[in-house]
């Protein structure tokens, strides 16, 4: 199919949304596959750069958790360089390592790939996209947080809610956040002429 069949089609209201899903999958999987070629590089040629990026971000994910821990939840914790201890139901500790795979660098590649590309008014995209930086972090802070509470009552079940339940919830709010700019910002004026 030709871009030039499948432009025709975009302005089919019948098949925007479903172009625009296309769109979004092909983006998100695009960038997943070219940022573990480029990690499998050692993110050359700012390799040192992105380290010292991992290095800063995880201090600052870790000080945050542990402060809404601390200040939000009451949790007693223990800490250790950038580790986060706290006591579980069996009277032991859970250990939650902030590492700097932790950060949401990836994720705000990710964000920063889609609203690059995806098609919109850059008089918004000025503003949204680093709304939407802010958000990620946020997120990266309640996952951090929320594995931690959940180690309390289900210390043996950190897998869980680390790779899939609080890893999901990321790209849930990516989603969440480029169907807003979908329906808000994309396809407003055409919503507004029906």
């Amino acid at each position: 199919m030709s871009i030039q069949k499948i432009k025709e089609l975009y302005k089919d209201p019948k098949y925007t949304s479903t172009i625009d899903v296309g769109m979004f999958i092909a983006l998100i999987f695009s960038f997943h596959f070219l940022y573990l070629g480029w990690q499998a590089v050692g993110y050359f040629p700012i390799g040192n750069l992105i380290a010292k990026l991992f290095d800063s971000a995880s201090t600052l994910l870790f000080n945050q958790s542990c402060w809404v821990l601390e200040h939000i939840f009451n949790v007693d914790i223990v800490t250790h360089n950038h580790v986060i201890g706290v006591i579980n139901c069996n009277d032991k500790y859970s250990l939650i390592n902030v590492a700097p795979e932790c950060t949401s660098l990836k994720q705000w590649l990710h964000w920063l790939f889609l609203m690059l590309i995806f098609p919109g008014p850059w008089k918004h995209k000025a503003w949204y996209i680093p709304l939407g930086l802010v958000i990620i972090e946020f997120i990266n802070v309640v996952r951090v947080v929320g594995i931690t509470l959940c180690m309390i009552p289900f210390p043996d079940k950190f897998d869980f809610f680390h790779d899939y339940f609080f890893k999901t919830l990321f790209y849930f709010f990516i989603f969440i956040m480029w169907v807003v700019w979908v329906e808000k910002f994309l396809h407003k004026k055409e919503k507004i002429k029906k």
